[in-house]
């Protein structure tokens, strides 16, 4: 006689709705933001920039809080901040002066292989989907 399939373990269950209220009324607009923002990158299936490591291949979503052109002797680069509610990450267009609608509060989806910077995670290079809609506003 085959044993019965195990039963896969139960998902949590959701927050009450008065519970999800007083979440709202109580929390900051940064918490609620990168609560949002984690949400966003788990339902598109993308990794989480405070989880990444070096060398990994990996697909993140988030918005912009910072973009600079750094001009350098050799080589100008574009640099932004790309924060997903859990850390952020460095993304680095080499040769770069401007890239039309990357701008700060852009929401965004990148992909690229993760290097270390001066002890910081940054992305080279990225390949990157802007997402519609107008900035968020800082």
């Amino acid at each position: 006689m085959a044993s019965p399939r195990p039963t896969p373990p139960a998902e949590p269950a959701p927050a009450p709705a008065w519970r999800r209220l007083m979440r709202r009324l109580t929390a900051s607009d940064q918490q609620l933001e990168a609560e949002q923002l984690r949400q966003d990158a788990a339902r598109s299936g993308c990794a989480l920039a405070g989880r990444v490591e070096r060398g990994q291949m990996v697909k993140l979503t988030g918005r912009l809080r910072t973009v600079a052109y750094t001009p350098r002797t050799n080589l100008p680069t574009l640099e932004a901040e790309l924060y997903d509610g859990s850390g952020t990450v460095t993304l680095v267009w080499l040769g770069r002066r401007r890239i039309g609608g990357v701008e700060p509060g852009t929401a965004l989806t990148v992909r690229g292989r993760v290097a270390l910077r001066d002890g910081e995670y940054v992305i080279y290079n990225p390949h990157y989907e802007l997402h519609p809609g107008p900035p968020a506003e800082q």
